[in-house]
């Protein structure tokens, strides 16, 4: 898909996914070199010790070399000043890309705050990740055989396809959607779930001192996977319900007339309607399975 590497890479936020994709770009031989910005000195000093790139910066203002491709992989709440910096740094045309998990948001602060023709950007969406940050956790093969959501500004730009094909040799398959239906499926796909997880921990957490000990130490598969979520980067998923809070009420709105279908059924006794509700949604994790989604990730593949 790449006819022959590109020479420069700029990889913004080494936490899991920045991480991953530095590594992905590196084994699949995308870029020749590349490099990367984090301001967090501990993510600086794992990355070097790791090797991960080739050079690692605190900020712009310490480049001087242009790039053919950036990946930003940061925070939403940090896109309007990384999009103020970029539109005075870039000084050549750059397929510029970046990992959101909202994608109206992105494009609103894009159109805000650059007006220069130099930057080709494609806002996407990989869907791939894990519970655990920072660099010591990125391996190449997270974006394997994964969903990768492309929101294109204006369809008929030409560096869509090449920005794709990028995305294609890290591993994953593309997929366009619309902006907006982009972040009301993520909504109820991943934002409400990692809500609710969230929520049932808290709950949890608040319980009587004896209950919430043995809730810990009797914690079922359930409850553990609830931990697992609620285990997630807490800054990106607090910047997630600020940029894509419409998309999420709705969902929750619609999420929580359900919630109360099921618990008048509990109390009314009403078997059949849990049978059905629960037959209905062991169906759609089989049709998760027989497309690939359902699969966890093996540790022990970690590049």
């Amino acid at each position: 898909m790449i006819n022959k590497p590109y020479n420069s890479a700029l990889v913004i936020g080494l936490g899991l996914i920045g991480s991953s994709i530095a590594r992905a770009i590196k084994e699949k031989k995308i870029a020749q070199n590349i490099s990367a910005i984090d301001n967090n000195e501990k993510t600086i000093n794992k990355t070097k010790e790791l090797k991960i790139v080739n050079h690692i910066y605190d900020s712009f203002e310490n480049i001087s070399d242009q790039f053919d491709l950036i990946f930003i992989c940061t925070p939403l709440s940090s896109y309007q000043s990384l999009f103020k910096k970029l539109n005075s740094f870039v000084k050549k045309p750059t397929l510029i890309t970046d990992v959101g998990s909202t994608k109206v948001s992105v494009i609103n602060d894009f159109k805000s705050f650059v007006n220069n023709d130099k930057l080709l950007f494609l806002p996407a969406h990989p869907i791939a990740g894990l519970e655990k940050s920072g660099p010591e956790h990125g391996f190449a093969k997270l974006f394997d055989d994964r969903y990768c959501i492309i929101t294109p500004i204006n369809s008929n730009d030409k560096f869509v396809e090449s920005l794709s094909n990028i995305w294609r040799a890290i591993g994953m398959t593309v997929e366009i959607m619309d902006a907006e239906r982009h972040d009301r499926v993520l909504a109820m796909t991943s934002h409400i779930p990692q809500l609710i997880a969230y929520s049932v921990v808290g709950t949890a957490t608040e319980l009587e001192n004896q209950m919430k000990d043995e809730v810990i130490k009797y914690s079922a598969a359930g409850f553990r996977d609830f931990t697992r979520l609620a285990g997630s980067d807490p800054v990106m998923w607090r910047d997630v319900y600020e940029k894509n809070k419409e998309a999420v009420l709705e969902m929750l709105g619609r999420f929580s007339e359900d919630l109360l279908t099921y618990q008048k059924a509990i109390r009314n006794n009403d078997l059949k309607f849990l049978e059905d509700k629960f037959s209905r949604s062991r169906e759609i994790r089989k049709i998760i399975e027989e497309i690939g989604q359902a699969g966890t990730f093996d540790p022990t593949e970690k590049n």
